[in-house]
Formats: structure tokens, C-alpha cells, sequence
């Protein structure tokens, strides 16, 4: 015993002054290591990783307390408790550990931002505009104007005059912020596939840019002492344009660069260059990072699109490690021991916040007219709150606009119903998915070709040759076929001349193949609904849907299928026969084709392997 004690006692020593006190590689490898553990801890309880990597970083901050400290020292021997005091003290508390974490911190940040900003391609966002428009729009509305009225109000019962207006209305303007990140890797974890996970992804990161908007208006409001609105406005204006010229700057130096000297090879670290290019710029101009990340996204995407997967790709390999560093490290930074000092404010605060992500979202989603299964669960789904709420907190502090006891009383606010939110949220998006039925989707299944910005409710047209026409433009504006549109068209309305389309029950599907040898796409469609039906000459009546298909030579096989499903099912289930030519959207159609009662329809490709009894014994 005497020898473990003399050991413990040199090993302290060591940890002051010698290598180990100067190694930030040990230090962050430390960290990674327990965050890994705590990840596959919670997996194993059917929890998602992130909360784990969160709950263990709270642990390690915890760890470094005093009280800890003086259970360790009545309950241990000195020389070993002294030893675990040091050694925690030099891998957790000190400030110049942190230190170690702010590249990588902002590397994660600026690389999700980026993806979830790439996911905003125009062309295939034509039936989600009006969607998440409405989501933005209730957000930047609703959630804060909810919070402010109860903070302010309600707050002032419980802590009196200390509850300012301003401390009102910045907290609010916090509120709207999401986590991008812990979504992404949330639905990447449940494998998750469907309209309430498309929503998210394509929500969540414009959420984040409307909470800088509302923070950056609200900030400049509460500083001057004359409370202009117009000034408040331009400093708006300000932060966005100057964001979004630095994100287009990076996206329009990147395709020039890959058009004349950059090899395919290289795209892929191009893309990390960008992202930290854009990252970089706007911290060097003054402005909010996360906007530049973001607008670079949106803009590489839209521009390059096909190069966005390189980085996304170069960057999976080592995802996993950069992500249980920044969430084990973001757990470290949240102290739960400022919550029972602000416990009504803390609880106020993230119930209020709850309650207008509810309504906000049951509002825009209910106007949108989406199916009640993502307008009930979508609220719930977006309550985790992440790097930008962090990020606008510290910048209250850095400004010394604001007394000490406004800073504080955010800080403590809103870190504590942060690390809150970190621990629920995860959890609470996993359950909304759960219950909308789109976790374990991401399977391949036979109408994946089948988007939503495939999809349109208002198919009108006097003939087939302008039905055809119609639905052609759609499918070209996003697709990329090896013929063009006009012989595409000549094609369709070839094949009708030898033989209709029209299938009976109101279903009409024309089609061409294309025999090109070069073509390596797969089965294409765009599919147009009429709920009170085209006169186009089918011997039964009105045609309700029609699927208009482009198919590839190789994929013959998948053609017949689709055709053979989509008759089968539209003309034997009456149910949904009435729910699809009765749509209320796209979103709605997309629903009722991708739901679980469809699967005899649009039915997962390996299911129909194993029921054909074709496997792989190798």
C-alpha cells in the first residue's frame, strides 16, 4: 500500500510540472476516449450517442468541482485523492485546456453549418418553399414574442425589477436558435427518411440564420438609448449581406479554381478549404460565422452542386471523432451548478422556448396543409439548442454594452436551459421520429426516384401532348437526361400513339426508354394529380394521376416493377386511390407514398428480394 501511495504522490508531481502538464494531445485524446465510452454507453440504452457525448462532458466538468474534491479527499487516501484532484484539474478546468478545442469547435460548427446549408438546393425545393417559408416566418414571430412576454411578465414574479426588458427580448431572440448539428447526426442515427426528416434538415439551419437575424435586430434595439428601428434594421441588413458575400466569394473562387487548376482529386480538400474560408473571412470581417458557413453552403450547392458531396465524403472518415470531441466538449462547458440559483428563470425559460417551437410549427404546418403526422411531432422535434445559442450568449458578454447583472442573468439563463435542451432534445427529436414512423427508412425502396419536388397537385392541361409537356418541364428542371426535352416529348407521345398509357381507375402512365449507352442514371418521374380529373380519352373516365417515367435501357427491370406496383395498388385499394388524387400538397402525396400502409406499393427493394427468395448465403 505504502508503494501505491509513493506512486500516486510522484505521479501528482509529474502531472504539475512535467510533459504531461504541456501535452494537448493527451489532454484531447483523454476527452475523446470518455466521450466514446459515454456515446456506446448510451447507445446501448437505445439513446442517441450525442446525448451521451453530452452527458459525459457534464460529467467531466462535474468532476473538477469542490464538493467532489472534498468527498475525494475524506473518502480516499490523500497522496490518491490529490492525484485525482491534479489530474482533473489539468485535463478539465484549466482555461488553457479549452484552448485546445477552439480549432476543432470551429471546424465542426463550420462544417455542419456548411452541409445543412448545401441541403438547401433550389431545384429541389420547389414544393417545400411554402413550408418551410411558413416555418420560418411563425418562428421568427411566435417563439420569441412568446418567450419575451414570459420572461418579462412572469419572470418579474419571481425575481422582481431584475428581470428587465432588455434581458427579456435578448433572451427571446436566443430562443429561436436550434442545433443543426445534434439534428443531422440524430436522423443519421435513427436512419431516418421521410417528409418530417426532410423538413428538419431543410429547416434547422435556416432557423439558426433567422435566430442571428432577431439577436443582431434585438441587440442593436435594447443598446441605443433613442431605441431606433431603422438603425436596429441596417445592422440587419449589414450582417447578412456582408455574410452572404464572403460565403459567394469562397463558393465562386472554388468553381473557378476546380474549372482550371484544381484536379478531381483534390475537390474534395477544396471544399474543407472553403468551409474554412468562409469560417475564417467572416471572423476576420466582424461577422457572424455562422451565416457565412451557411450562405457558402447554399451557394456551392447551387452553384457546383455535384461537388458538395466531396467534402461531405472527405470528411465522413474522421466525422466520428471530430463529433464526440466537440459534443463531449461542449458538455464540459455547461455548469449545472448556476441552475439553482435561476431555477424558476432556467424553467420558465425553456418551457416558454418549448411552447412556441409547438405552436410556431403546428401553425405553419397546418397552413402548409402537411399530414398531421409532421405537424404534430415537428414542434417537439426542433427543441434541441446548440453552438449558435452558445455563440450569441458569449457575444453578450464580449460586447460591455450591458451591465454585469444583465450578463450575468443571461448566462446563467440561458447556458442552464441550454444544457437542459442538450440532454432532452437529442432524445426528444429521436421520439418525434419514432412516432412519425421514418425511423430505419432510409432502405432503398421502389419509388425513392419519387421526391417531393416531384410531385405537383395542380396538373391541368386540354390533351395528352400538353399533360406530357407540362410534366416534362417539371421532370427536366430536376433532372439531368442525355436527350433532350423535345425528343423525350416525341418519344412519350410516340409510344401513346401505339398504345395508351391509361390504366384504368383514373391512372395514366406514359413513358419513354432510353437506349443511349452512356446513360448511368437510374429510373426517373415526375408524377402530376388532378383531384377533379383531365378528360384525356380513357375508356373509364377522368384521369386523377399520371406518372410520367424516363428509363434508362439498364433499368428495365425497375420499370416494370413500378408499372406493375403502381396499377396493382391504384386499382385494387380504393383507400389509396382517394387519398392520393384527393392531396392536399405535394407533401401530402409524398405522404400517403412513402407511408408504412403503402409498403405493397412503394415496398423496400431488399424485402422483395428476400420474398423472392434471392439472397446472398456468402
Amino acid at each position: 500500500m505504502e508503494h501505491v501511495l509513493l506512486i500516486a504522490q510522484q505521479a501528482t508531481e509529474v502531472v504539475k510540472t512535467g510533459p504531461v502538464a504541456a501535452a494537448p494531445l493527451l489532454k484531447v485524446a483523454t476527452i475523446l476516449v470518455a466521450g466514446i465510452v459515454g456515446g456506446e454507453i448510451f447507445a446501448k440504452l437505445k439513446l442517441p450517442k450525442v446525448t451521451g457525448w453530452i452527458g459525459t462532458g457534464i460529467f467531466l466538468r462535474m468532476l473538477s468541482l469542490p464538493a467532489i474534491a472534498t468527498f475525494m479527499h475524506s473518502s480516499l487516501p490523500e497522496p490518491v485523492a490529490n492525484f485525482l484532484s491534479t489530474l482533473m484539474d489539468g485535463f478539465v478546468a484549466r482555461p488553457e485546456t479549452h484552448s485546445y478545442f477552439s480549432p476543432i469547435a470551429n471546424l465542426v460548427l463550420s462544417y455542419i453549418t456548411f452541409t445543412v446549408g448545401a441541403a438547401l438546393y433550389l431545384p429541389n425545393m420547389r414544393n417545400a418553399f411554402k413550408r418551410i417559408g411558413l416555418l420560418l416566418c411563425f418562428e421568427a414571430i411566435i417563439t420569441p414574442t412568446i418567450v419575451a412576454l414570459t420572461m418579462f411578465f412572469i419572470g418579474r414574479m419571481f425575481v422582481g425589477d431584475s428581470m428587465s426588458l432588455t434581458i427579456a427580448l435578448l433572451l427571446a431572440a436566443i430562443a429561436i436558435a436550434g442545433a443543426p448539428g445534434t439534428t443531422v447526426l440524430v436522423v443519421q442515427e435513427a436512419r431516418a427518411a421521410g417528409l418530417l426528416s426532410r423538413t428538419l434538415i431543410g429547416a434547422v439551419c435556416l432557423i439558426d440564420m433567422v435566430a442571428v437575424g432577431v439577436f443582431v435586430f434585438m441587440n442593436s434595439f435594447v443598446s441605443s438609448d433613442s431605441a431606433d428601428i431603422g438603425s436596429a434594421v441596417l445592422m440587419v441588413l449589414k450582417e447578412f449581406g456582408l455574410s452572404f458575400l464572403i460565403g459567394t466569394l469562397c463558393a465562386v473562387i472554388s468553381k473557378l479554381l476546380i474549372r482550371t487548376i484544381v484536379s478531381p482529386a483534390f475537390v474534395g480538400p477544396l471544399m474543407v478549404a472553403v468551409i474554412m474560408a468562409a469560417w475564417g473571412g467572416a471572423a476576420f470581417c466582424g461577422v457572424n460565422e455562422i451565416l457565412s458557413a451557411a450562405f457558402a453552403g447554399i451557394m456551392v450547392s447551387n452553384l457546383q452542386h455535384d461537388n458538395v458531396r466531396s467534402a461531405e465524403a472527405y470528411l465522413s472518415a474522421i466525422g466520428g471523432v471530430l463529433f464526440a470531441i466537440f459534443y463531449t466538449f461542449a458538455g464540459m462547458k455547461l455548469d449545472f451548478t448556476k441552475v439553482p440559483t435561476a431555477a424558476a428563470l432556467v424553467a420558465l425559460f425553456f418551457l416558454s422556448r418549448l411552447l412556441g417551437k409547438v405552436i410556431s410549427s403546428y401553425t405553419a404546418m397546418s397552413i402548409a396543409g402537411v399530414t398531421d403526422r409532421v405537424r404534430n411531432y415537428l414542434g417537439l422535434a426542433l427543441l434541441p439548442h446548440g453552438g449558435v445559442a452558445v455563440g450569441l450568449i458569449m457575444l453578450i458578454g464580449a460586447q460591455n454594452r450591458f451591465d454585469a447583472d444583465t450578463i450575468e442573468t443571461i448566462t446563467t439563463v440561458g447556458l442552464s436551459a441550454l444544457a437542459i435542451n442538450q440532454l432532452l432534445g437529442p432524445s426528444a427529436t429521436r421520439f418525434c421520429l419514432g412516432r412519425a414512423d421514418e425511423d430505419h427508412k432510409d432502405r432503398p425502396r421502389l419509388l425513392d426516384f419519387l421526391k417531393e419536388q416531384s410531385i405537383t397537385v395542380d396538373l391541368t392541361g386540354e390533351s395528352k401532348e400538353e399533360v406530357v409537356n407540362t410534366l416534362a418541364t417539371m421532370l427536366y428542371s430536376t433532372n439531368k437526361l442525355p436527350i433532350t426535352q423535345e425528343e423525350f416529348v416525341t418519344r412519350v407521345l410516340r409510344r401513346e400513339v401505339d398504345e395508351t398509357t391509361c390504366l384504368g381507375e383514373g391512372l395514366m402512365i406514359p413513358h419513354a426508354i432510353i437506349e443511349e449507352p452512356e446513360q448511368e442514371t437510374e429510373i426517373t418521374g415526375v408524377l402530376g394529380i388532378s383531384s377533379e380529373g383531365i378528360d384525356l380519352g380513357a375508356p373509364d373516365g377522368p384521369v386523377h394521376a399520371v406518372l410520367l417515367l424516363a428509363t434508362p435501357e439498364h433499368d428495365r427491370k425497375r420499370h416494370l416493377e413500378v408499372l406493375a406496383a403502381f396499377a396493382t395498388a391504384i386499382t385494387r385499394d380504393v383507400n389509396m386511390r382517394e387519398q392520393l388524387y384527393h392531396a392536399r400538397s405535394a407533401a401530402h402525396a409524398y405522404e400517403v407514398l412513402h407511408h408504412e400502409e403503402a409498403e405493397d406499393l412503394n415496398y423496400f427493394l431488399e424485402d422483395a428480394i428476400e420474398r423472392a427468395g434471392i439472397r446472398d448465403d456468402n
